[in-house]
């Protein structure tokens, strides 16, 4: 077992199948070593989770678990990038993360931690990353947090 895997095996996550594009574009896209992989929102095993606005609907802390979800998508979408093979993570290079909020809400970035700390947790080093974290009028499927990444892999 990979030092990822085994990570991931002592935080209890098992990665899900990726999720399959619901319109025209691709999970993930290789250029060179770089995987882009698209918006990843919170997919669970039982169908969307966190829908609604965090700061009215939802709390931070729903958002947080929220972001840690979308984290947990992105990865299983680099995952299959990497054909199965996540020592070949490099890094995680950035995130970005879009929160679904009321016009006065400002804790974007302690929302976005869920997905940023778990990139830590399961990938160590490799998991520090650049970031942006921004607030949305509305999200798809008015799910509470939508994540993207971008990964260098070898």
């Amino acid at each position: 077992m990979s030092t990822i895997e085994q990570r991931l095996s002592d935080m209890g996550i098992t990665l899900p199948t990726p999720a399959a594009p619901v319109a025209n574009y691709l999970g993930y896209v290789i250029s060179g070593s770089m995987v882009f992989v698209s918006g990843q929102v919170p997919l669970g095993p039982n169908g969307f989770e966190y829908q609604g606005k965090v700061g009215a609907d939802l709390s931070v802390e729903d958002g947080v678990k929220a972001a840690r979800l979308c984290a947990i998508n992105i990865l299983a979408q680099v995952r299959a990038a990497a054909d199965g093979d996540l020592e070949r993570i490099v890094r995680c290079v950035k995130l970005g993360g879009f929160v679904n909020c009321p016009p006065d809400f400002t804790e974007h970035p302690a929302v976005i931690n869920g997905a940023s700390d778990f990139m830590v947790e399961a990938l160590g080093d490799r998991g520090r990353h650049a970031r942006f974290a921004v607030g949305a009028g509305s999200l798809p499927l008015n799910v509470g947090v939508e994540v993207d990444a971008v990964f260098e892999i070898s």
